[in-house]
């Protein structure tokens, strides 16, 4: 017999039924997918998966503390179910006391789904999407543009049981949409994408009329040399930024003094002045349209998250509030070391600018400067200041007097978001986004545009 014909939380409940360790984690994550690729103005291909993975965190009290063993595993049959139960406890037993380790998590309420069948994508989700896509293949057409690109819709039914009593339960529905443009020749090329959670609220002709405009504005190539130019960071651009800066805002590493975050001297630069705009830098699971878990989910520890702190409760957290930095990213073991308040990371980011501007109305009022489509290729230089480099990418325009008059060649650029957040001079509408460097893992956002009136265009490339 199967597991996978089992019910996800009666999977649950029979491996905390064979847990013998002192205490007992276990997480299953029911994973459906859906997906359109196109190219030339044809779809490819579609699909449609399912699939399921079993995570079981031990943990085993000895006298010197508390070890943890975690084994994790897909396509668990019912009879593998008690062998992987006895492998994560094998695996406390070897490791010596976890760091990390706190009393499991108690008093959370029950989710009232628990016991319901998971949640399930299907190729239902394109039903009005693929139709107005087709639309767009002929407009392409007609218009002398090719159009390429994916559409990708996965639902994760995630049911986490303790040993203290917990059952927890949430549905996580993550869509991308990522189209380009290309003219005939493959000399032009422009993108657009768009993240959502059902593809009810993404039109393809829109993306692909922006798209038409853009390469419009390529028909003129501007070649610049490297410098610093006045820049119109996308919000895309922007999420990719502070996405990374999320990352590498952990209380602890900026307590021993590692990061950007470290105050010279000893201590962190929270309570600091980050940036002179009202900006507020912030992640709320129950975010409308940006909805995430409510709670801690951890297949792991390391960095700043710990097995340890799974269900825990994730709240409404200002990282950045009016310009001040406020959090730092802890679990409850690294709160206590460093004394800062516990603060999961959480699974959206949204930055709040208090502005009603548009991308457009921010170019029409540049005198002369670049405005970006977006970043890739993003890699840190220096963990001190949080200084990164990367890529532009499928096209960089050049603004004349509140106009686009030409695309100009791609960079490399060298820049830190704290430095950047400190000398950005206006932050437009803060709109939902997809991050396109971190789609694989992170594309919950919303953001504004940001004009940065010295962007350090380091070199130049030769990508497209």
């Amino acid at each position: 017999m199967s597991a996978r014909n089992n019910k996800p939380h009666e999977i649950v409940e029979r491996a905390l039924e064979l847990s013998r360790a002192d205490g007992c984690v276990v997480i299953a994550d029911e994973h459906s997918t859906a997906n359109l690729r196109w190219a030339g103005n044809a779809l490819t291909t579609n699909g449609v998966t399912r699939g399921r993975s079993l995570t079981v965190i031990a943990t085993v009290d000895g006298k010197e503390g508390t070890a943890s063993g975690v084994v994790s595993r897909s396509a668990v049959t019912a009879d593998e179910l008690e062998p992987l139960v006895r492998a994560a406890e094998a695996a406390a037993r070897g490791a010596g006391p976890a760091e990390d380790a706190q009393p499991l998590v108690t008093g959370v309420p029950e989710s009232p789904d628990f016991t319901d069948a998971p949640a399930e994508t299907s190729s239902a989700v394109f039903a009005d999407f693929a139709p107005a896509l087709g639309e767009a293949f002929a407009r392409a057409r007609a218009g002398g543009r090719e159009l390429y690109g994916f559409a990708n819709h996965e639902l994760v039914s995630t049911y986490l049981g303790t040993s203290t009593g917990l059952r927890l339960r949430h549905d996580q529905p993550t869509g991308t949409l990522e189209l380009n443009a290309k003219s005939p020749d493959r000399t032009r090329s422009a993108w657009a994408g768009r993240s959502t959670r059902d593809f009810k609220d993404v039109d393809p002709g829109t993306l692909d009329a922006e798209l038409a405009v853009r390469l419009g504005w390529a028909e003129r190539r501007v070649d610049l040399p490297a410098g610093r130019y006045e820049t119109l960071l996308p919000p895309t651009a922007v999420a990719d930024l502070l996405i990374y800066q999320l990352w590498s805002a952990s209380g602890r590493d900026a307590t021993e003094g590692r990061t950007v975050f470290s105050k010279p001297g000893g201590g962190t630069r929270v309570g600091e002045k980050l940036t002179d705009l009202p900006l507020t830098l912030r992640s709320d699971p129950n975010e409308p349209g940006l909805e995430s878990a409510p709670f801690v989910v951890a297949h792991s520890s390391g960095g700043d998250q710990s097995v340890f702190d799974n269900g825990l409760p994730v709240g409404d957290t200002e990282w950045v509030a009016d310009g001040e930095l406020k959090h730092l990213t802890t679990t409850r073991h690294t709160a206590g070391l460093t004394g800062l308040p516990i603060a999961p990371a959480g699974g959206n980011l949204i930055l709040d600018g208090g502005q009603d501007r548009s991308l457009e109305e921010m170019v029409a009022a540049t005198e002369r400067g670049l405005l970006l489509t977006c970043l890739w290729y993003i890699r840190e230089v220096d963990p001190a200041t949080l200084l990164l480099t990367g890529l532009t990418r499928d096209g960089v325009y050049l603004v004349e007097n509140g106009q686009v008059t030409g695309q100009v060649n791609n960079f490399r650029f060298n820049e830190s978001p704290v430095d950047l957040l400190g000398r950005a001079t206006e932050a437009g509408r803060t709109e939902k986004t997809l991050p396109r460097e971190w789609s694989d893992w992170f594309t919950r956002a919303a953001m504004p545009a940001l004009r940065v009136p010295d962007f350090n265009m380091s070199s130049v490339s030769q990508g497209v």
